[in-house]
């Protein structure tokens, strides 16, 4: 009877484990596919949003929407609004150069190009970094990294030559205003990693959010000069949706995602998202990539792969 007890406990606990088990790689996939998504359609809502609200004005309700629920995570969860002291000047730079500026240029290339497009520029995050790593920190790189750096700008000037030269809606003033807010974002994420990796991931975000927003409000409303009764029903929703879907709740799923799985596998949204961007984009306008462009998709993946694979992986491949 006693060891029919335990047997049976044992079956218990070993189906208990499976379940556990089972569940985190559930919400791990629903992780995953949601920052996917979400980034995904991110870049076609900014489309919808700038019919009918300017681009400045735009980034900053969308911030000033974003801000308070950020404030109320941080006040749940108990995490400070502000920077340890001696690091405060660090919000002031990030409030700039990662949001105001970097956000502002996103919403602003759709004007000058289709957001499938901008999706695919975004999408070389990976290699801004790589390189802003090898710059800033002098963070050693493999052979193998460097020819996927090779490749992905190859790659991606076959792209955005052959885009423009198809597409005449298509200007080149959207591929800088999207590589500024990259290398931005870039330079930053490298800065905080290196010094501020201790910092909350709220207390990052919500005190230069509300800050963005309120001056980008201002900026908007003195040199755009917005006429609120002709924003659309539809450029509204838009808004909510990259403040409240695209700014908080994406972000968050990525941060947790991180913590779940490696940075590597984490990555990997970086080469989704655009392929949801651009589906989309086509469904909804008709804009679909040349023939050439959609083969130059593909060593741009691989690019982005090389870059991504942690340096330890080869050495544990040649090890083996």
């Amino acid at each position: 009877m006693f060891l029919k007890y335990k047997i049976n406990k044992r079956i218990f606990l070993n189906f208990i484990i499976i379940i556990g088990v089972n569940m985190y790689k559930i919400i791990t996939f629903i992780l995953f596919s949601t920052v996917t998504l979400t980034w995904g359609t991110t870049w076609i809502v900014m489309k919808i949003v700038i019919k009918t609200i300017p681009p400045i004005f735009a980034t900053g309700i969308r911030f000033i929407i974003t801000a308070p629920i950020l404030i109320i995570m941080a006040k749940l969860i108990k995490k400070p609004l502000l920077f340890p002291v001696g690091k405060k000047y660090f919000q002031i730079i990030i409030t700039i150069f990662y949001f105001i500026i970097p956000f502002t240029l996103m919403i602003y290339s759709q004007k000058y190009i289709n957001s499938g497009l901008a999706s695919i520029i975004f999408a070389n995050m990976p290699i801004a970094i790589l390189i802003a790593s090898k710059i800033l920190i002098k963070e050693k790189t493999n052979k193998k990294q460097i020819l996927g750096l090779i490749i992905a700008i190859t790659s991606l000037s076959i792209i955005l030559f052959t885009e423009s030269k198809i597409n005449t809606n298509i200007h080149w003033q959207g591929f800088i205003l999207i590589i500024i807010s990259i290398i931005l974002h870039a330079i930053l994420y490298v800065e905080s990693k290196k010094k501020y990796s201790h910092i909350s991931i709220i207390t990052f975000n919500t005190i230069p959010t509300l800050c963005s927003g309120i001056i980008l409000l201002l900026i908007g409303w003195i040199i755009e000069h917005p006429i609120i009764t002709n924003f659309s029903i539809n450029s509204i929703l838009a808004v909510f949706y990259l403040g409240i879907i695209g700014g908080v709740f994406g972000v968050m799923c990525y941060f947790t995602l991180q913590k779940r799985i490696s940075t590597f596998k984490s990555s990997i949204v970086f080469i989704l998202f655009p392929l949801i961007s651009i589906t989309l984009e086509n469904y909804i306008y008709n804009h679909k990539l040349s023939t050439i462009s959609t083969l130059a998709l593909v060593p741009l993946i691989i690019s982005i792969i090389i870059i991504m694979t942690p340096k330890d992986f080869y050495l544990k491949k040649n090890t083996k």
